[in-house]
């Protein structure tokens, strides 16, 4: 399953344009080397000056309690689901520069390149995956021992699709709801701010 675009413009890569965020996932096991793939093609990612300021916490259920302290560092509704994920993370950004510890303005950009490498991959492996904002900060903090300047970004869940009936009613409803984008020409400019380029105006 996975949502249908309601909008869609030229043809873009199936990764992309199949990719969706589940909240029902399988009662299945994601091998750890499919995980380590993952956050390989997560290292790959491009960053300023090639700092790399990205940092993963995982845990995989029934390996540890590392799994379990991701889901208690959830909200409540993110609670209800994420949680039957076989992978949980947590991306983490270095704010400051190792060479000379300036701040590094692009390191929360940079690690949203390397979480959307993780993701492609994991499509690309047959997996799903539901980039979270709705996470407990200080708790993470105080969990993992993660140092205080560094800023917890995103709580993932990954695993493979499962069936939409598994979930509360009001979640399953929101599985079946389309995937809607703006349009190009809200936010590709040329001349001036708010002009759409004209590349990407309307007819």
């Amino acid at each position: 399953m996975s949502q249908a675009r309601t909008n869609p413009g030229p043809p873009i890569h199936s990764l992309m344009a199949n990719r969706w965020s589940p909240r029902a996932f399988r009662n299945q096991p994601v091998e750890p080397e499919t995980v380590r793939t993952c956050l390989e093609a997560a290292r790959w990612a491009p960053s300023c000056f090639n700092e790399q300021p990205w940092y993963v916490i995982v845990g995989l259920r029934g390996e540890g309690d590392v799994h379990n302290r991701l889901a208690d560092c959830l909200v409540t509704q993110n609670q209800r689901w994420a949680p039957s994920a076989p992978v949980l993370m947590l991306t983490v950004a270095k704010p400051t520069f190792d060479l000379d510890g300036r701040p590094n303005r692009h390191a929360q950009h940079d690690v949203g390149l390397a979480t959307m490498n993780l993701i492609l991959q994991a499509q690309a492996l047959g997996l799903a995956s539901h980039a979270m904002a709705g996470f407990k900060r200080k708790k993470a903090h105080e969990v993992f021992g993660i140092p205080e300047a560094h800023e917890p970004m995103a709580a993932i869940a990954l695993g493979y699709p499962g069936d939409a009936d598994t979930l509360p009613e009001d979640l399953a409803e929101k599985e079946a709801a389309p995937r809607e984008r703006k349009p190009l020409a809200d936010w590709v400019f040329g001349e001036r701010w708010g002009r759409p380029a004209r590349l990407v105006e309307r007819p």
